[in-house]
């Protein structure tokens, strides 16, 4: 059982879908008060309705500095303190290399690399005048692992990220601010609608546990990085992905036994 953390502050880039509400959506439940960070206001103030009384929506865009220290002063005017940042805001088009532009790599990087530095920047005053922090960075599978057609811009940007993660860890020790990242594999989200039951069924078969993960699966692990116990842990990822990148090929899949 986490020790209490009720009270606490947290910051949820990205936190109007996906896995971002759902990392929001837990962390409410613990009882933190929750800013629900996201590019469309209207978005984030409906996951602050859905979580309560204790979390409120701002619109910014993590790519953009002043923006990002304003959701950290709104964040310190609603509720006093800042203690933990869940830099989650990504963005995946796809884009094969031979077609890829300039402006989309860009794109990628701005929001899902730039945009983590900024995000954690941001938050260092708050932090270090209390002594006292969790950062939480959403990575991926893909990139530090795997690789999939289409995402090289991606899979740079996450494998980018767990390189600022090991570096950044150090350098906010002596306040006492750890900083690590959860690593989804596939996560059953809204994104995934409209894609039909035999892709699902695709997906599935190539994750040992045989299905898909839930925003669920990430926020705990995220739940568990910002609480007392995880204190002495620092620049560690934690991959949650039903066991999808351990199979050496298909075959290993087709040798389980059935039960």
């Amino acid at each position: 059982m986490l020790k209490a953390l009720a009270g606490r502050t947290v910051i949820v880039t990205g936190g109007s879908k996906g896995i971002g509400k759902g990392i929001a959506r837990r962390f409410g439940a613990a009882g933190l008060n929750v800013l629900v960070v996201s590019r469309s206001l209207t978005e984030a103030q409906a996951t602050a309705a859905e979580i309560g009384p204790n979390a409120s929506g701002f619109a910014a865009d993590v790519s953009d500095p002043e923006q990002c220290k304003a959701f950290a002063q709104a964040a310190l005017d609603r509720y006093g303190r800042i203690d933990v940042l869940c830099a989650n805001a990504g963005i995946f088009p796809a884009a094969k290399l031979d077609v890829m532009t300039v402006e989309d790599f860009d794109a990628v990087m701005n929001v899902n690399l730039k945009g983590t530095f900024l995000s954690v920047a941001a938050v260092l005053p708050a932090m270090k005048a209390a002594k006292w922090g969790r950062i939480v960075v959403t990575s991926s599978i893909t990139g530090p692992i795997t690789g999939y057609p289409g995402w090289a811009h991606y899979g740079a940007s996450k494998a980018g990220q767990l390189g600022f993660v090991r570096t950044a860890c150090i350098e906010l020790a002596p306040w006492g601010i750890t900083v690590n990242a959860v690593m989804p594999g596939n996560i059953k989200t809204e994104g995934l609608d409209g894609l039909g039951a035999d892709y699902l069924a695709k997906m599935e078969s190539s994750i040992p546990l045989k299905r898909l993960g839930s925003v669920e699966d990430i926020a705990n692990g995220a739940l568990f990085f910002a609480s007392e116990e995880a204190g002495f842990i620092t620049g560690q990822t934690l991959v949650i992905d039903g066991g999808q990148v351990l199979p050496e090929s298909l075959m290993a899949l087709e040798e389980m036994a059935v039960v």
